[in-house]
C-alpha cells in the first residue's frame, strides 16, 4: 500500500495522520461489570478522569496527582463533578518526601530518571527541573479503605515507570480491586522501571488475569512496541 508523502514527512517529527474510523467507546464494558469506584493514580490534568466519567457517569472517582500546577488544573477540569475527589500526592511503596523530575511536557514527569531511549524517541521531553513532592502508600490512605468505598473498584496506574512501587504500596487494596488499567512498557523509558513481563508477573501472582490493552504505542521508526495501557481483571470474575 502506498504511503502518502505528507505522512512520511510527519513521521520525522514524531507525528502521524490516520483516517478517522469511529469505534465503540472502549470503556463502556466497565459499566457492564458494575464498576462503581475509580482510583486514578497519575491523574495529570484529568484526561482519564474525564474520559471515564463519560463512560461511568455514576461512579466515584478518586484522583492522585503530585505536581501542584497539574493538580490545580485537575481540580478546575473536575470542579462541577460531585462524585470526584483529588489528592495532591503521589503513590508509592513508602510514605516519604522525594524529588520529582518535573518535565516541560508534564505527562512525562517521573520520580525516576528518564532513560536516553525516551529522550531519543521524544526530544521535546528532554528538559526537566526538580520539584519536591509527597508520596504516600495506597494502603495507608484511610479515606480509601475498601470498606469505605462502593464496589466494584477499578484502579488506573500511569506513573511513568513507578507503577511497581504503587502496586507494592497497595497490596491490601488490590485484594479488593476488580480491574486494573496500568501503563506497561516494553522498552526501558525510565531508569530502574519494571517492564511489561515483570509487571505481568506481579499482578498474576496477586490473582489478576491479563485481558489485553486499551491503547498501544509503537515506535514510528521500526514498528516496535513501546508501551500500552494493559488491562488486568481479577480471576474471580
Amino acid at each position: 500500500m502506498a504511503i502518502h508523502p505528507l505522512r512520511k514527512l510527519l513521521w520525522k517529527t514524531g507525528f502521524d495522520v490516520r483516517r478517522y474510523r469511529p469505534e465503540p467507546d472502549q470503556l463502556l464494558w466497565l459499566k457492564e461489570i458494575g464498576i462503581q469506584t475509580i482510583v486514578d493514580v497519575g491523574a495529570n490534568i484529568g484526561q482519564f478522569a474525564q474520559d471515564i466519567r463519560s463512560a461511568l457517569p455514576d461512579a466515584y472517582i478518586y484522583s492522585f496527582e503530585p505536581l501542584k500546577d497539574c493538580y490545580d488544573d485537575l481540580l478546575i477540569a473536575m470542579k462541577n463533578d460531585k462524585k470526584f475527589k483529588a489528592f495532591n500526592v503521589a503513590l508509592g511503596a513508602l510514605s516519604e518526601e522525594v524529588t520529582m523530575h518535573r518535565n516541560d511536557y508534564s505527562a512525562s514527569s517521573s520520580i525516576l530518571d528518564m532513560a536516553q531511549s525516551h529522550k531519543d524517541l521524544y526530544p521535546y521531553t528532554k528538559n526537566t527541573h526538580d520539584e519536591k513532592i509527597v508520596v504516600r502508600r495506597l494502603d495507608d490512605m484511610r479515606e480509601l479503605h475498601p470498606d469505605n468505598l462502593k464496589k466494584e473498584i477499578l484502579i488506573k496506574i500511569d506513573t511513568q515507570g513507578y507503577e511497581d512501587r504503587v502496586i507494592r504500596g497497595g497490596i491490601e487494596f488490590l485484594k479488593n480491586t476488580k480491574v486494573i488499567i496500568i501503563e506497561t512498557s516494553f522498552i526501558t523509558l525510565y531508569e530502574e522501571q519494571l517492564l511489561f513481563a515483570e509487571i505481568y508477573k506481579m499482578l498474576t501472582l496477586l490473582g489478576f488475569v491479563y485481558k489485553g490493552s486499551l491503547r498501544r504505542k509503537f515506535n514510528l521508526k521500526n514498528g516496535g512496541n513501546l508501551y500500552e495501557d494493559s488491562i488486568f481483571v481479577h480471576k474471580s470474575e
